[in-house]
This record gives structure tokens, sequence and C-alpha cells, in this order.
């Protein structure tokens, strides 16, 4: 039955046209299919990201500690603060749910989901 549907469909074009507009109909389908998975796979791809550079000494020393911080579409993700100090570095890493932590975060985290969120 779905066979007659598609000849009536095509009717009054040479069968070799048809041939070809049913092989197109199929991939057409294919493709659809294949895009639905890719949006459904980048739901949890990282597509926001905020970065924020800072110096947690005040007026010594220059911005080499950072906060980036790196969202999915549903605003999950984490949040990787860099303390450079003299001595050492240290880094931290937070994760996030829809734009926020279970874990306190410090005003450059903060800055930086702002800026991933609004990017």
């Amino acid at each position: 039955m779905f066979f007659k549907a598609k000849k009536k469909k095509f009717s009054g074009v040479s069968k070799e046209v048809e041939k070809h507009l049913e092989g197109l109909e199929k991939r057409l389908e294919e493709l659809s299919q294949e895009l639905a998975e890719f949006k459904k796979g980048m739901r949890k791809a990282v597509t926001r990201v905020g970065i924020v550079r800072f110096n947690p000494f005040g007026e010594a020393g220059g911005d080499q500690s950072f906060v980036i911080a790196l969202l999915d579409q549903d605003n999950s993700g984490v949040v990787v603060t860099s303390h450079y100090l003299q001595e050492h570095n240290r880094v931290y890493g937070k994760p996030i749910e829809n734009g926020k932590s279970s874990y306190t975060l410090s005003k450059e985290e903060e800055e930086a989901i702002a800026k991933a969120l609004h990017e």
C-alpha cells in the first residue's frame, strides 16, 4: 500500500525520475534522523564559555589567576579556578547545575558563569 501511494504521488513522471525522487526522499528521512540525534547529543556539548582573569594580590603582580566557566545548553558544566601564587599554582573545579553550584562561589566564579550565560 505504501508503494502504491508513492506511485500515485509521482504519477506523470518517468520511471528514472521517479526512482531518483524516491532515493532523495529516503536520504532526506535518513538526514532528518541524523540531525535529530545530533541535536540531542549537542545538549551536553560545551556551548557557553566565560573567562575572568584576576589578581588575587591587589596591586602587586598581574592578572595571572583566572576562572573559566564551561557550560552546556542546560547551563550545566563546570567552573575551573586557577590561583597563581609565587610558590605554586592551585586549581579548583566546581560542578555547575542549571547555572548554580552546590559549593560556595567566589565573585570571580560568579562573574565567569554570568559571562557564559549571557554569551
